[in-house]
């Protein structure tokens, strides 16, 4: 319940912030990711996720990695993929081998702060919006890059 009530008020200050500030000049792809993410960080949060870090990165290394959270007692790195349309290729073949090795890169950095014995596994969460008000669609793969 808490976390529905989180949710609308995030939603209540995204319209407030709307309506009173300027608007966001970003590209509109940009406008779509960061509203996939913050959908998908409530989605995981539903499936029992607890989330600890958002859009993590490292002095060290580059990349980011977008979503941490523990399932059960699995740390999650969670990369998060957003699309309008299905039309092209799905949302998670976009996590390609450029991109999964910067992932591998920022949990190592991630992890050194974490005993050894520490389980981990990465997941993309693809979300799927048909239209702008609509609620999205999740398609959640979990362990889906080797722990090497």
């Amino acid at each position: 319940m808490s976390g529905r009530i989180t949710q609308a008020t995030v939603r209540a200050l995204d319209w407030i912030a709307q309506k009173t500030l300027p608007p966001d000049s970003s590209p509109a792809h940009q406008q779509t990711g960061r509203r996939g993410e913050e959908e998908a960080y409530f989605y995981l949060r539903r499936l029992g996720y607890i989330m600890v870090a958002r859009n993590f990165r490292s002095a060290r290394r580059k990349g980011e990695i977008d979503l941490i959270g523990w399932n059960k007692d699995v740390l999650c790195f969670i990369e998060v993929k957003t699309r309008t349309t299905r039309d092209v290729k799905p949302a998670e073949a976009a996590v390609d081998r450029r991109k999964r090795h910067e992932l591998i890169a920022v949990a190592r950095e991630y992890l050194r702060h974490l005993p050894p014995s520490c389980q981990w596994r990465f997941d993309v969460l693809s979300v799927y919006y048909k239209e702008h008000s609509s609620p999205p669609q999740f398609e959640l793969f979990q362990n889906v890059l080797p722990l090497a």
